[in-house]
Parts: structure tokens; sequence; C-alpha cells
């Protein structure tokens, strides 16, 4: 069944309106017809089985069927923050990233960043990153659209990590005593980091550019109270790595299949 995110003030008298994108995907992409059924969200508060009710050129109402519970976002709050890769690396890891959990994407400038950021592309390029993980939400039946941010400074981002219960700095020069998931048993276990299920935890996650990151780059990140961790003893692409990780964290908070 086709899933739509629509905005809260689509929402009116056990009807919903849909138009725009949503309306052209399912007019002339899907051919839905009156009668048919979708589930439509606002993104926050409130999903539902619709039934249409009215098609025209670019727009469709639909009558609520019945309100469904929102129960499917990870029990974890994963921020992933990304280096600026080269190419459409980072739409992958918004795309994917989006279908195992993420909550939010921050785009950052490091280093080593090899891709030349132009400020005047900003805005269309993050237009085009919001609607990659708009889609990947409603494809993976996402209950929220992660956010995706503006392109961060690096300072940015090193002031960020007392704002999570767990800030992690994906280094592969950490060895093998900065293991990943130790830190997050720790995590997931700890009641003063959420552990007693009355807030959930909120981890976040950087990942450097294709060259890494610097020795300076990681002594200053475990400065302003980042962890070093390490995803093995393999290289693994950023775009890799990034993925890799995130799917790390869901599965250690029983969100990939494990059981508590």
């Amino acid at each position: 069944m086709q899933r739509y995110f629509v905005s809260a003030e689509k929402f009116a008298d056990q009807r919903v309106l849909l138009d725009g994108d949503e309306a052209h995907h399912l007019i002339r992409v899907m051919r839905a017809r009156e009668g048919d059924r979708i589930i439509v969200s606002d993104g926050e508060q409130r999903e539902v089985l619709a039934e249409l009710t009215m098609i025209a050129k670019d727009s469709a109402e639909a009558k609520i069927i019945e309100w469904l519970p929102m129960d499917r976002e990870p029990e974890v709050l994963v921020t992933v923050a990304q280096s600026l890769p080269k190419g459409d690396k980072l739409e992958l890891v918004i795309q994917k990233g989006t279908e195992l959990g993420a909550s939010r994407f921050i785009p950052f400038v490091s280093e080593r960043t090899v891709v030349q950021y132009d400020a005047r592309k900003e805005a269309k390029r993050l237009e085009r990153w919001r609607k990659i993980a708009k889609e990947a939400a409603e494809q993976a039946h996402r209950n929220r659209i992660p956010q995706v941010t503006a392109p961060h400074a690096w300072r940015e981002i090193m002031e960020m990590a007392e704002q999570f219960d767990m800030a992690l700095f994906c280094y592969e020069k950490a060895g093998g005593s900065a293991a990943l998931r130790p830190l997050l048993q720790q995590l997931r276990l700890n009641p003063s980091h959420g552990g007693n299920h009355q807030r959930k935890p909120s981890i976040l996650l950087v990942v450097g550019p294709e060259g890494g990151f610097s020795e300076r780059e990681a002594e200053e990140a475990k400065l302003c109270g980042f962890q070093l961790v390490s995803l093995g003893r393999r290289i693994l692409r950023t775009e890799t790595a990034a993925l890799a990780g995130l799917a790390c964290i869901m599965y250690e908070f029983y969100e990939m299949g494990g059981t508590h």
C-alpha cells in the first residue's frame, strides 16, 4: 500500500488533501483511482488509512478510514554527521541511513574534505537531500522524516558532543581497544542515559571524508568529549562507514532483528 507524507494542515474534518509531488506520484505514476486506499502521515503525530474520494488533475482528496498507531521509530535517536564526500555519496548515506532509522543528518566540512563547497548551490542541494530522505522514509514505512541540515563547519560539530548521551568519532587509527559494541552496551544498560526507557538515548555518529580524519582532528574530538571508535580492522569507504556504524547501533538497540 502506498504511503505519503503531507503537512499537518492538509488534515481537516476527517479528510486529507494531497497535492504537489504527492498528488503527481499518486495520479501520474501510480494511476490511482477513487476507492483506492493509501496511508498518509503528517510526519509527527498522525498516521491514517484513507480512501480516495476525489481525484483531480493536480490534487486528490481522501476520507480517513482509520487512525493508525505510530510505533515504528527506533528506540534510539541517531544523528549522522557526515563530512561532505565526493559525488552523490551523501545521497546514498541519506537514503540508506533513513531506511536504517537515522533521525537526523548533518553534512559538514573537515580538514580533508575534497569536494568544493559552493554556498550558492546550497538551497538546491538541500532541497534534493530532503526529498531523498522523504522518499526513503515513505518506502521504509517510517513515521517521521529525518531532518537534513545545511552543511556545518567543523567547530559546530565539535560543540555538539555535549548535546548527546554519546558522541562517537569514527577513526581508523583508534585501534582494537576502541571497539564500538561495549560503548553501545554501556549506554543501553545505563538508566542515566535513557536505559530506563523514559526517554530515548541519543547518539551522534561522526564520519570523515574519503581521506579520513587527521590526527589533529582526532585529538580535538577527544578533547571535546567524543569517543574515538573503530569499525573493524578493514578500511571502509566513507559511505560504507556511515551505514555500517549506524547499522551496528541499531542492532545493539534491538532495531535490526535482535531480541531484548
